[in-house]
């Protein structure tokens, strides 16, 4: 039996193929030692032969099967190199993709698990194999695919996410994440971790302190100029009321705009550019963290290490170690 079906795409990242092929291995290696069972995979794509990857790296695949009989293995989609909406929406229309659409589909509706990372996940989304679950991709595409399944509970701020048969992952390289994920899954704990040991893989749960609200705001000139207008105004950035007035709208309007363009409510963007502040003054100044909770509007030092913490995984003497 195959533990894992790896689907290739012409164009897709180098990087994912390549990590997702090396932590199997590595685990591969180890297993005997462990006493775990060694994983086994194969490389698939629509229409099999040599596909070459973005790099310019050619990996040999099998042909993706056009019936397929019921396969226990997971289903996994490396990130595809789709880094704006506008190569996402193209995507969906590529016969390659339509035909893995469909043959995802099928898997899962056969009791298969599948498995994407980056803008891979919206191909399991073009499979209509989302609706109503908890997701993640990455940060810079999340309002993108709330938008296109307004069911999905789409968390930007997630690392690694599983959901019944589906497990997704953040940015490009949050595939050694995902993978670690899976093979914890399927080979067990100690080899999981083995394997991260061996290939100096840190562990991280969460991508919320690379997001840039700038970033997100994705050329909406509105959102832009309220970013600058409450990085300005700190400590004490105007309320959502006296910004919906300052900018000559409704609070319904402002906040069905910053939803659209960041896939987060007007207070989430107020509170993310208060904690990127506190992130580049604690890597970049001699501040306390005292001094540096009151320059961003926290009312104590407590309140900040608390947000900090659940927003990015991290404390703020973890920012501070960076800096030094």
């Amino acid at each position: 039996m195959t533990d894992f079906t790896i689907l290739a795409f012409n164009g897709g990242y180098g990087t994912g193929i390549s990590a997702t092929l090396d932590i199997l291995s590595a685990a591969s290696r180890i297993a005997p030692a462990l006493a775990a069972p060694a994983p086994t995979w194969r490389i698939v794509s629509t229409s099999g032969g040599m596909v070459e990857l973005e790099s310019g790296l050619l990996v040999k695949t099998q042909r993706l099967p056009i019936r397929q009989r019921r396969d226990a293995s997971v289903w996994i989609i490396p990130g595809l190199a789709l880094n704006t909406e506008a190569d996402v929406l193209a995507s969906a229309e590529r016969e390659d993709m339509q035909a893995a659409a469909r043959s995802i589909a099928n898997h899962l509706d056969q009791g298969g698990r599948a498995a994407a990372c980056c803008s891979a996940v919206f191909l399991l989304q073009q499979a209509q194999a989302l609706d109503h679950r908890r997701v993640t991709t990455t940060w810079w595409l999340a309002p993108l695919l709330q938008r296109l399944n307004p069911t999905a509970k789409v968390d930007a701020q997630r690392m690694v996410c599983t959901d019944g048969p589906i497990t997704t992952a953040g940015a490009a390289f949050a595939q050694t994440d995902l993978m670690l994920h899976l093979l914890r899954g399927q080979c067990g704990s100690r080899a999981a971790d083995a394997v991260a040991r061996m290939l100096l893989i840190d562990g991280r749960e969460a991508q919320g302190k690379y997001i840039v609200p700038e970033v997100l705001a994705n050329g909406d000139e509105l959102i832009s100029r309220l970013v600058s207008r409450i990085e300005r105004s700190l400590p004490e950035p105007p309320g959502i009321v006296a910004l919906a007035r300052e900018f000559c709208v409704s609070e319904r309007t402002l906040a069905r705009r910053v939803r659209l363009a960041t896939g987060k409510s007007t207070l989430a963007l107020i509170q993310s550019v208060k904690l990127r502040k506190a992130r580049a003054l604690l890597e970049q100044s001699r501040f306390t963290v005292e001094q540096i909770s009151e320059a961003v509007g926290y009312s104590d030092s407590t309140a900040l290490r608390r947000l900090m913490k659940k927003a990015t995984g991290a404390s703020p003497s973890h920012y501070r170690a960076r800096g030094a």
